[in-house]
């Protein structure tokens, strides 16, 4: 039978499921509106119309990443190559919107990458740029989600603990230095997408100290310092300084090794377990701010020297071969901790040897040769420090 209360109570569903749809429909417009403006932010205009516009140079620089002789392919060639792209990294998106938006980005920063290797070709710069598994981000999202180096605040500047390294006296540093030959180095590391590349920085130069001290490599936890030296200024995921981490673990007489205690890319609760801890620090020295001499000693006497640089700009995240030098670098605003593992020179060009940690795929097996006695370039020893054991 019906009845009032029930013809009353579907109406008022059939409204509620009304409101639903119209309130998912606008989301879902409001989603599409963003997007399209992102897009068009980033995008030249004729690539976000069509394929056939009469100047087509932003198309072309693409082309040119992508050869093909047959112009009405060139579409059907992208796509494959972001099917490529995306099987290669495993990549996978919610929806269908925010895959075309990410596709736009990958031909975005391809273009950015074609432009930037016909300069290189023609001897004007001196590092190439290659795809790889960020080449689907926005650089405003790449720099927020993995450059993690917090700044100095007074109360670090006038650290009470830090001393300085005395440079040794009447010592012939060699021409050449590359801790990865002595065994003084493990393996590179990813830290995912986790702004925790302070916490690699530390435990590559505690790693190389304990190795020079003990003649055994042992790869320690990042995890640990993510998880336990918040009391210390650390953050985790949302970043920290190297300095922080030296004291956390030497207040803390410890920090497990990696294997003891695995890296997971997310901040969790403290497990820090003395019975597995392999090795620890007496506290820490900085190294002259800014004077690339007194770190190439540094690097040559002591080890693998904690860094801090600023890696922000788009040549970085695509960085593949060469002396990086970048121009628009600052030697003040540092955004991302390395590791300095040696030095060496390339024709007239000085490098530092630096690990990142952004995994093997990413510039030389996970390594970049960053631009040496050119005015601190990057800002590479602005912020350099390295673990007492």
């Amino acid at each position: 039978m019906v009845t009032l209360e029930n013809t009353k109570y579907k109406c008022i569903t059939s409204l509620i499921t009304m409101k639903t749809a119209v309130m998912m429909m606008l989301s879902n417009l409001l989603i599409l509106i963003i997007a399209s403006e992102a897009i068009a932010a980033i995008l030249p205009v004729n690539i976000l119309i069509n394929e056939s516009t009469e100047n087509p140079e932003s198309i072309l620089e693409v082309e040119s990443y992508f050869p093909t002789n047959n112009r009405n392919s060139f579409t059907d060639l992208v796509k494959e190559q972001w099917e490529t792209f995306k099987v290669s990294y495993n990549k996978s998106y919610e929806s269908q919107v925010e895959e075309s938006f990410r596709m736009r980005i990958y031909m975005e920063n391809s273009r950015i990458i074609a432009k930037h290797n016909r300069l290189y070709q023609n001897g004007m710069v001196s590092f190439s740029m290659k795809e790889n598994k960020f080449a689907d981000l926005l650089h405003y999202e790449f720099v927020q989600m993995m450059n993690g180096l917090r700044h100095l605040s007074n109360d670090d500047l006038q650290d009470e603990e830090a001393s300085t390294f005395i440079t040794p006296a009447n010592v012939d540093l060699p021409s050449r230095v590359d801790w990865r030959k002595n065994g003084a180095v493990t393996e590179v590391k990813d830290q995912g997408q986790c702004g925790s590349c302070w916490a690699f920085s530390a435990t590559g130069s505690l790693e190389g100290q304990h190795f020079r001290k003990t003649k055994k490599l042992v790869s320690l936890s990042e995890q640990n310092l993510v998880d336990c030296s918040e009391r210390f200024g650390n953050q985790g995921c949302e970043g920290g300084l190297m300095t922080n981490a030296f004291k956390y673990v030497k207040a803390n007489h410890g920090i497990d090794t990696e294997k003891s205690y695995p890296y997971e890319a997310e901040d969790d609760r403290c497990r820090y377990n003395p019975k597995n801890s392999g090795a620890t620090d007496t506290g820490y020295k900085s190294i002259s701010s800014g004077n690339e001499k007194a770190l190439q000693s540094a690097v040559a006497t002591v080890g693998p020297i904690s860094v801090g640089i600023d890696a922000s700009q788009p040549s970085f995240q695509f960085y593949s071969s060469g002396v990086y030098y970048e121009p628009e670098c600052s030697t003040e605003e540092l955004d991302h901790g390395v590791l300095a593992v040696g030095y060496d020179s390339q024709g007239e060009h000085d490098y530092w040897i630096v690990k990142n940690s952004w995994g093997e795929d990413w510039g030389m097996q996970g390594y970049i040769n960053m631009a040496r006695n050119k005015d601190n370039n990057c800002g590479i020893a602005t912020m350099a420090s390295y673990p007492l054991v």
